[in-house]
């Protein structure tokens, strides 16, 4: 925009002043990002329109936006962002991504504000850099570098941020330091752990080292409301890591390994609050401290075991020489119907691998499906919050489960199993009709259960759409169940490798993108079951209806406005484009030319004169 044209429009809407420098800095050439349509770059400016024109990649080529619409959701970026650099500079940014991923993270804080940025606003970026699943594995060891980095300085807590450092600091030297300054027993263990993992070079805090032992074990000691028996066992061996850099007889330290374990009441709880690094050692403590029942006490810690914890039960197991007895337990559990759904989920997931064959292949069987029914029932029954349930994820992404279960079911167990899924608390109807149709394939009596009153769903309220905008819907949704949702099942399986699910935060990113993900697709089901696709040629001139374009008098301000009232989806305020479905548009149909229309929209009310009523079909 040139200085006319940008004084022209501060002119008209003082509210805008304070954007000048944003509006100054759109022009030809530049690139920016868009709040919904992502990257683009603005190619001209249109002074007789006021109209930007921006190439989005997203497949949104030569799109006009009103420059006092878009201030605030349109990002002018700098020549030296990384986002613009990738795309002037492509071979350099490939190599720092692939052979120097420090240095791109200091590229990144470098551009910042205050040269700092949150994890949560650099993920942002590294998403839209590399893509939403490959970001994650490189971030996750990105991470680790940075650790060591004297360059940049690393968060404790996620409320913290990443920063560069105006001088290099010693890595190791900065942990020591913020392990002598905090007070919290926990921070401490943690921060134990890293100079543990730094300890590569020893040498930097070998004289702190019997400083480090005596505050570790105070902190393990003295801290007994502040720390679980998993926070005090964790700082036992996080102390006993390092006491063994001294060549201490850690088994004479106090309190020690096993003392914590013999305290302990609810070893299964212990479990689920250790790091993911410790389960194997827990395990192999569990047996030399209760040498003498400690198979039981396995036992009793898969039936309550979920994750990859279950898979360290078994895989301990296996190596005890108890194959035998996971069978059972298993076998039993099952027909007991006490068998859990963290654990259920390990053996569905795990029913082709050849390494778990000879225990899960006898598990295989409509007996299972029904377990699974129950579990999935259970957790929903008592599970107050609208949270996933990840078994009932797990049957209805897995399309050759069913078969697979139902392979030696006869017509009567499937048609039971059938109405047990019917009464389920754990689906929603569209997911439950889906299920039902696997069950059709191998049963088609089945097909019977179907045939309920469908009254109701006449009812629903149909929607009208454009063919452009269903066409974009059935893409986006092809696009979710095709590719969104299985990249973000691996984000979440790559996320789940990298340790404790408690601190682990590319775990949790990927689950809440997985809510978001199947709630969507959900919310495209029931909009594409209901679409019905118009070309807007049953406008009509009489009044205002669907496919109508508007011509209105705004009283308030005297100003004459123009909108095209589409279909449900074709909503574009930037282009004066309403859906039919907005508050406007619903004061708006049904009038006729020279009707005066009084609306109330957020508490701003306003009165429209309807000057000209044109059809949309003969605007094209």
């Amino acid at each position: 925009m040139n200085k006319d044209a940008i004084d022209s429009l501060l002119e008209k809407n003082p509210k805008l002043v304070p954007l000048r420098s944003k509006f100054e800095a759109m022009t030809p050439g530049s690139y920016c990002l868009h709040r919904s349509w992502g990257f683009g770059k603005i190619v001209d400016y249109r002074e007789a329109e006021d109209r930007l024109i921006i190439d989005f990649e997203e497949g949104k080529d030569g799109h006009a936006m009103a420059p006092a619409f878009c201030a605030d959701k349109l990002e002018v970026l700098s020549d030296k962002d990384v986002l613009v650099r990738q795309r002037i500079e492509p071979d350099l940014m490939a190599e720092m991504i692939k052979k120097k991923p420090s240095d791109l993270v200091v590229l990144i804080l470098e551009n910042a504000e205050e040269h700092s940025m949150m994890a949560s606003e650099i993920e942002r970026l590294l998403a839209r850099l590399m893509g939403p699943v490959k970001y994650k594995k490189w971030w996750t060891a990105t991470k680790k570098l940075l650790a060591k980095d004297p360059r940049i300085g690393v968060p404790l807590k996620k409320t913290d941020y990443f920063f560069l450092r105006d001088e290099p600091v010693n890595p190791e030297e900065e942990v020591l330091e913020q392990f002598h300054a905090t007070k919290n027993s926990k921070e401490k263990i943690n921060l134990g752990e890293k100079l543990y993992k730094l300890s590569g070079n020893i040498s930097v805090i070998r004289e702190e080292l019997p400083e480090i032992l005596s505050d570790l074990t105070n902190a393990i000691a003295n801290a007994k409301s502040s720390l679980n028996q998993a926070d005090r066992l964790h700082g036992v061996w996080v102390r006993n890591n390092l006491a063994r850099e001294l060549h201490e007889d850690v088994e004479q330290l106090a309190p020690s390994s096993k003392s914590i374990l013999e305290a302990t009441v609810d070893f299964s709880e212990l479990a689920s609050d250790l790091p993911v690094i410790y389960y194997r050692r827990y395990l192999d403590l569990i047996k030399r401290v209760f040498s003498d029942k400690y198979k039981s006490m396995v036992e009793d810690l898969l039936k309550n075991s979920s994750g990859k914890f279950t898979t360290e039960c078994i895989n301990f197991m296996l190596e005890e020489e108890m194959g035998e007895r996971i069978n059972y337990c298993l076998s039993r559990w099952l027909s007991e119907q006490t068998i859990k759904g963290p654990l259920l989920f390990w053996v569905v997931k795990n029913r082709q691998s050849k390494k778990y064959e000879e225990i899960i292949a006898p598990l295989v069987s409509p007996h299972l499906l029904s377990a699974m029914f129950y579990a999935i029932d259970y957790e929903a029954l008592r599970n107050a919050s609208a949270r996933r349930i990840p078994l009932a994820d797990l049957l209805s992404d897995d399309k050759e489960l069913i078969p697979d279960l139902l392979a030696q079911a006869n017509e009567e167990t499937a048609t039971d199993l059938a109405q047990t899924l019917l009464l389920n608390q754990g689906f929603e109807d569209l997911t439950k009709k889906s299920l039902l149709a696997r069950f059709i394939k191998k049963h088609s009596s089945i097909q019977n259960l179907l045939s309920t009153d469908t009254s109701s769903s006449n009812q629903v309220e149909a929607l009208v759409v454009s063919q452009k905008s269903f066409d974009l819907a059935k893409v986006e949704y092809e696009e979710l169940i095709g590719v969104k949702i299985p990249e973000n099942k691996e984000a979440i399986a790559t996320a789940r490798d990298h340790g404790d699910l408690k601190e682990n935060s590319e775990y949790k990113m990927a689950r809440q993108d997985q809510d978001i993900l199947l709630s969507r697709k959900n919310e495209l089901e029931v909009d594409l079951s209901r679409a019905r696709v118009t070309n807007f040629e049953d406008a009509t001139l009489e009044n205002v209806g669907i496919g109508s374009v508007v011509t209105l008098n705004e009283r308030s301000t005297g100003e004459t406005k123009r909108y095209s009232i589409l279909g449900a989806w074709d909503s574009d305020p930037d282009n004066f484009v309403l859906s039919y479905k907005t508050p406007l548009a619903q004061n708006l149909i049904g009038r006729k030319e020279k009707d005066e229309v009084q609306t109330n929209i957020g508490g701003n009310e306003e009165v429209w004169t309807i000057l000209k009523l044109e059809r949309y079909a003969d605007q094209r």
